[in-house]
């Protein structure tokens, strides 16, 4: 199998994860119009807490034996990464069984902290049963993660990126054809509705699994899966064992940190807007529309730190290993341009059109117009958090992650309420106040890593500072655009299909616009590479052709 260099694994991961978070953007629209705001809820429950058991159940093993795959087939230790990828496997599993105990049997305890007292919308009883539905995914999902991990430590991305599109159509044929049949043939209620839809994330799973270990199968030879080694590499279990988890830590912490951070925010805005007097439905629309339905239409942007982080790692880890600091300023510099280069224009495009987008997903709504146009913006934050904290955990600075993390979760975790209390007093919309929080706490984490980067490593942020400032030329010239074309073009939030004509239209032109400016003023050429947009030129003609 053909191993894949850092833009090449950029490319092909960023296009996989867009692929699966539209799928996961598109699935929204007829789900949400079969369960409604009161089943939408009860899913989002539901999915926030599933996401942060996953993240305790992975304990971050997969991305340690991604690292280490990678650290011992760069010194030719072929024995020992085999090994390291067996006892990977073992340590998932038993935290995985642990994992789902916990989430199943305590699941009543859990809706309880999640709802309190709030009177009038889902039940406690609902969200046990919807919780202890999708736990049932936790038990396969390690073991799909861990063999994700191989394929990347061995730079092949390809792989993890396709099973994830496998998993993501499986999942999502589930959650709207299983609803879909549940409510309207078999007439169940909306609780047993919501459960056959989080199911989805078991059977989706499933269906990854049975992929990735068909292409281990396949190409055994090639990752000396099928050699019986005579002797073993002078690593022992032990240490194999300590340097997993040394390498899991940090993950765990940035992943949960980055999940609490949501799970965080939906239970303090549900109680901030029950006492500030917002009435039930209000308060269950703004918290889960917030924490998830909002996040569901930014995953677009999402997914560029995300296809980043995923071929950023193994290469840095190649970097660190051969002891190689200006490559590794120069991955983590260029991965920080590519966020501010693709996804700034992004958030700015999508809050522009955040009316007629809301309208198109969820059904005309002026609350949640609202959170959108301010919502997207933490997400460009989330990215670079992404990027910055695997760069540590690259170069093994395990106590920096800790530190920049949690300082971010704390200043978030302090602020959210005073911010919301404050936004009110103010007469703005007080959740408004928990996404600025959000924003802050995600920047604090950037900057202490940006600082130890520079400090110790010798980094430099030259190029970003002017990739950033030439970009804000581009992007001036797109808003212009849009805001223009918004006061021209006509507009009715409650056509569906109008609105889709609506934002394909402006948004179109408006990238046609900040692009041709950027390739004027040599910005791509810049970021991607002298040579980049040739070789997109060359590998279209070559498909036409194939």
């Amino acid at each position: 199998m053909k191993k894949n260099s850092f833009i090449e694994g950029t490319i092909i991961a960023t296009i996989a994860i867009i692929a699966v978070k539209i799928l996961g953007m598109l699935y929204v629209i007829p789900f949400y119009a079969i369960v409604g705001v009161q089943g939408a809820a009860l899913y989002a429950y539901a999915y926030n807490i599933y996401s942060l058991f996953l993240e305790i159940s992975t304990a971050g093993i997969p991305n340690a034996v991604s690292k280490l795959i990678n650290e011992y087939n760069t010194l030719n230790k072929q024995e020992a990464k085999i090994r390291t990828f067996r006892i990977g496997r073992r340590l998932l599993s038993f935290i995985a069984i642990v994992a789902f105990i916990i989430m199943f049997i305590f699941a009543p305890q859990i809706s309880s902290l999640i709802i309190g007292d709030l009177t009038g919308g889902n039940t406690i009883e609902s969200v046990t049963f919807v919780i202890r539905c999708v736990s049932f995914a936790i038990l396969i999902f390690p073991f799909l993660s861990v063999t994700r991990g191989f394929f990347q430590g061995h730079n092949i991305i390809s792989v993890s990126s396709f099973s994830q599109v496998i998993e993501q159509l499986a999942r999502v044929t589930v959650i709207i054809g299983g609803s879909y049949i549940a409510l309207k043939v078999l007439h169940l209620s909306l609780t047993h509705v919501v459960g056959v839809a989080v199911f989805g994330a078991f059977i989706g799973g499933g269906c990854a699994l049975l992929y990735v270990y068909n292409k281990l199968y396949k190409n055994k030879k090639q990752f000396s899966l099928d050699k019986e080694f005579k002797e073993k590499d002078d690593v022992s279990n032990k240490e194999i064992i300590k340097k997993i988890f040394r390498y899991a830590i940090p993950v765990v912490v940035i992943s949960i940190a980055f999940t609490i951070y949501n799970n965080v925010d939906m239970i303090l805005i549900l109680r901030t807007m029950d006492f500030l007097g917002y009435s039930a439905n209000n308060v269950e629309f703004i918290a889960t529309g917030m924490s998830t339905w909002a996040m569901k239409i930014s995953i677009v942007v999402t997914s560029i730190g995300l296809g980043l982080s995923s071929s950023l790692i193994p290469h840095m880890v190649e970097s660190f290993t051969l002891n190689n600091f200006d490559d590794i300023n120069d991955k983590f510099n260029k991965a920080i341009q590519i966020i501010f280069f693709v996804s700034l224009p992004m958030c700015v495009g999508i809050s522009l059109l955040s009316g007629s987008i809301w309208s198109v997903f969820y059904g005309h709504n002026d609350l949640g117009t609202k959170i959108l146009a301010i919502s997207i913006f933490a997400t460009l934050f989330a990215n670079l958090y992404s990027i910055s904290n695997y760069t540590l955990q690259s170069i093994n600075r395990f106590k920096v992650v800790y530190v920049s993390a949690i300082s971010g979760l704390l200043l978030n975790t302090v602020l959210d309420v005073p911010f919301m209390l404050l936004f009110n007093y103010l007469h703005l919309p007080a959740y408004f106040g928990a996404t600025v929080a959000s924003m802050v706490g995600l920047s604090m984490t950037v900057f202490i890593a940006m600082m130890v980067l520079r400090k110790d490593y010798k980094f430099k942020y030259g190029e970003i500072k002017d990739v950033v400032g030439k970009t804000l030329i581009p992007l001036l010239a797109m808003i212009i655009i849009v805001v223009l074309l918004k006061l021209v073009i006509p507009i009715n939030l409650d056509n569906k299909m109008a609105c889709v004509l609506y934002i394909a239209v402006i948004s179109l032109i408006g990238a046609l616009v900040y692009f041709v400016i950027s390739y004027k003023m040599k910005l791509i050429d810049k970021i991607f590479g002298d040579d980049f947009l040739l070789k997109i030129k060359n590998k279209f003609k070559k498909s036409l052709k194939f």
